[in-house]
């Protein structure tokens, strides 16, 4: 009578280590931190049934003040493009545009987001767009927190050994609080389908 249940058993943990080996229950994040002269990004990637999320890397695209605006585009499409080509993400979460006073900077901000967008959009990445507050709110627990407290806290959530430059700091974010807005997305709907 227990022959049955050993075989289920068996069954069951040959197929979770299928899925691991398929990468299944794994999503990687191309996230994006949008400036026309610095562009922070980051690659995250989370497992499905743990909290754990790792940064598989992260970095700015610097652009110099002797590129014209269209030379910035360019490097920022060109960047990240190496970079969705290493590590194949699944989706890409950039932060949305902010209110700012000059609609000159709304422009080049908006030029810089759209660069990025179409590096991840031109090879079928969904796009998802976060507010920065929304961002700040997911990973400090505020929405006005400073650059500098949004480092130290990615820092202390990711286990790094030192604190990442402001830019990459941001991307990260931006990654982490997709992670976290797919997760309640998911607890939700775990609820109405009545299985929590």
């Amino acid at each position: 009578m227990l022959q049955p249940l050993k075989n289920l058993r068996k069954f069951l943990e040959e197929e979770k280590e299928e899925e691991a080996e398929d990468g299944a229950d794994r999503m990687k994040v191309l996230s994006i931190d949008p400036g026309l002269r610095k562009t922070g990004f980051a690659v995250l990637e989370r497992e499905d049934n743990q909290d754990l999320i790792k940064a598989l890397t992260f970095g700015i695209v610097k652009s110099p003040s002797k590129l014209s605006q269209s030379e910035c585009l360019v490097n920022i499409n060109r960047e990240l493009n190496d970079v969705i080509q290493t590590f194949n993400p699944d989706v890409c979460a950039v932060e949305s545009v902010i209110y700012v006073q000059s609609y000159k900077t709304a422009i080049t901000l908006g030029a810089a987001r759209g660069a990025g967008i179409i590096a991840a959009a031109s090879r079928g990445i969904p796009i998802f767009e976060y507010a920065p507050k929304r961002v700040k709110q997911a990973v400090v627990g505020k929405g006005a927190a400073k650059k500098e407290q949004v480092a130290f806290m990615i820092r202390a959530l990711l286990s790094l050994s030192e604190t990442p430059p402001s830019d990459a700091a941001d991307a990260i974010a931006v990654g982490l609080a997709h992670f976290y807005v797919n997760k309640e997305n998911k607890q939700l709907e775990n609820l109405e389908a009545g299985r929590i």
